[in-house]
This record gives C-alpha cells, structure tokens and sequence, in this order.
C-alpha cells in the first residue's frame, strides 16, 4: 500500500515539475522594440520635441503624435485636471498660460 501512495506522490511532483520547464521557442526580443505586448505601440516623446514653442492646435497634435508613434494624444494646460495612470501610448503636450508648448512627454 505504501508504494501505490509514492508512486502518486512521484507522478504528482513530474507533473508540477513539467509544468515549469521551458519551451524550445525564441526568447529574444521583438524586431519592433515599439510594439508592446498590447499590440499597440509606446510613445517616443524625443520625436515629438519639434512641437515646443509652438502654439497648440489640433492639427499640431495629431502631428506630433504621429512622429511620436502614439495611439492617442492629449494637450494640457497649467490648470487641467489629468489622470494619473501611466499609459506607453500616449501622447502628453503640456502648455502654459498662453497655449504655447513648453512640454512633450509620454504617459
């Protein structure tokens, strides 16, 4: 009776241990190191930078985040209200009191 128990217990512990090898596939990063797990792509706020200085618009927007590869954007005022969740993807343009851009960063 002992045996059929350690028998169990052996085929109890090559199941928990299969389950932790690795696989045979590739480990290496992807080609795109823009691309999140998501699928969508992360923010690159240097592509951006061209926009400091400049009044804010919409069409200024949407063009700085293209160059910076984002999925969304958003301009911000000195006094706006924002969110605090950090998100790759977007876009932040921040003003000061005249709308003219003195910042470009991602979150």
């Amino acid at each position: 009776m002992p045996w059929k128990h350690a028998s169990s217990g052996l085929v109890l512990v090559a199941a928990v241990l299969a389950g932790c090898s690795s696989t045979s596939e590739s480990t290496q990063p992807s080609a795109n190191p823009a691309a999140s797990d998501a699928g969508q792509s992360r923010c690159d706020a240097a592509a951006a930078q061209f926009a400091v200085g400049k009044p804010a618009s919409a069409a200024l927007l949407e063009q700085a985040r293209v160059k910076a590869g984002a999925q969304t954007a958003r301009i911000l005022g000195p006094h706006d209200m924002v969110t605090l969740e950090y998100r790759s993807d977007r876009l932040n343009i921040n003003t000061d009191q005249s709308a003219t851009i003195n910042r470009v960063n991602c979150g």
